[in-house]
C-alpha cells in the first residue's frame, strides 16, 4: 500500500464516530496493518468503510461476521 494510501485509511480510522470503534482500528492499524497479507489489508479496509456500529457489533462480538474474507481481521481485533 502507497504511503499516500495508508494515510488516507489512518485518517478514515482515527476520525470515526464511536470512541471505541476509533481506538480499536487505529491501534490496529498502527501494530499489525504492515504484517496483513495483501487480501487481509483489503479486508481491513473494507471493514473501516463500514458504519460504526456495525464495527462495533463485529468487534464486540454482539454480532457474527458472515463475510469469511472479514472474520480473519474480526478475530484479530478481538484479541488485541
Amino acid at each position: 500500500m502507497l504511503r499516500e494510501d495508508f494515510e488516507k485509511l489512518r485518517w478514515r480510522c482515527v476520525r470515526r464516530g464511536l470512541l471505541e470503534v476509533d481506538i480499536s482500528l487505529t491501534r490496529f492499524l498502527d501494530e499489525q496493518f504492515e504484517g496483513l497479507t495483501d487480501e487481509e489489508q483489503l479486508a481491513f479496509v473494507e471493514l473501516a468503510d463500514m458504519e460504526d456500529y456495525d464495527v462495533w457489533h463485529l468487534i464486540s462480538g454482539q454480532a457474527e461476521c458472515t463475510d469469511p474474507r472479514i472474520s480473519s481481521i474480526v478475530a484479530m481485533l478481538r484479541k488485541s
